[in-house]
């Protein structure tokens, strides 16, 4: 349900190439990979929404286009489904052109979430936002994004989503030294660490992709210099900003222990998939009991499909 949100402004960052998902990312952006029947990038868009955010920049880049035609109309669609009093087929497909104000701007170059959070100054402007990334669903019961707009109004700083993780997977993430504050439900950040190795690293809790930034961030990417793999890191950013003091110092984290779906790599996208298909009212039970029956099988055993 949509609510009054003191962040107006989101960024979600897609330019990215989706080479761990070659070769149907070669023509196909990795956004759009469908999970169940939406392709990701709308669960995320929807999430913003679902807060109250309806002005959303895109940072896209080359062979992004069907990014932007997904939310757009094609009255040619809507014309056929409503002369065939396909409402329900419909509304499916309006929806997805209905949930905000949505822009794009092209990032040129991958140089990094630093430089695409970089891409969205102007729009921006001067004004707390959220960055959401495509490859982090959060489920819709769960309320992150507005918890962790509710410690960036409280603190005047910027925020980051936290979430344990087993100590041999550290290094696939950004990883926080943090400090708990005192009658506090967050946490403050002292340090960030870009995918240490496991035996470096200041704990087990990781960075996912949620912030919700002040907008001093852009002054200090404009000076960060590329980091680890060439590329311009926000955490490095966000480093800086964690030592500074006065208007828009200060880092602050929310540990997250709600349903995440990490759809960044093939295992993790399938899980995803199963996941919320297993939730779904109108075929989750039928698709519970077919995989028990599956696994009981054996994965190597025929078994009926339909």
């Amino acid at each position: 349900m949509s609510t009054s949100s003191a962040v107006k402004k989101a960024v979600i960052p897609v330019a990215g190439l989706g080479t761990r998902f070659l070769p149907v990312t070669k023509a196909m952006p990795k956004e759009m990979l469908p999970v169940v029947d939406k392709p990701a990038i709308q669960y995320v868009v929807e999430e913003a929404v679902g807060v109250g955010i309806e002005d959303i920049l895109m940072i896209t880049g080359r062979n992004k286009r069907a990014l932007e035609d997904h939310f757009d109309r094609v009255p040619s669609l809507e014309a056929t489904l409503e002369a065939k009093g396909d409402s329900k087929k419909l509304a499916a497909i309006q929806q997805s052109n209905n949930l905000g104000d949505i822009h794009y701007v092209r990032q040129g170059d991958p140089k990094g979430l630093g430089h695409a959070v970089l891409c969205a100054e102007r729009h921006v402007g001067k004004e707390p936002f959220a960055v959401l990334l495509g490859d982090d669903l959060i489920d819709e019961r769960d309320e992150l994004l507005a918890e962790m707009i509710r410690v960036q109004q409280a603190t005047g700083g910027s925020v980051v989503a936290l979430m344990e993780v087993p100590q041999d997977q550290v290094s696939a993430y950004g990883c926080a030294d943090v400090e708990q504050v005192e009658g506090e439900d967050y946490v403050r950040v002292h340090g960030l660490v870009e995918k240490p190795a496991p035996e470096d690293a200041p704990s087990n809790l990781a960075i996912i992709g949620r912030y919700v930034l002040h907008p001093a961030v852009f002054e200090v990417l404009h000076h960060t210099e590329p980091g680890r793999g060439g590329e311009i890191q926000l955490t490095d950013a966000l480093q800086t900003l964690a030592r500074r003091e006065g208007e828009g110092g200060g880092v602050y984290g929310v540990v997250f222990r709600g349903r995440r779906y990490d759809t960044g790599d093939k295992l993790s996208y399938l899980k995803a998939v199963v996941t919320l298909a297993c939730g779904r009212d109108e075929f989750g039970s039928e698709l519970r009991s077919w995989l028990e029956g599956f696994v009981a099988d054996g994965a190597d055993q025929p078994t009926a499909t339909s």
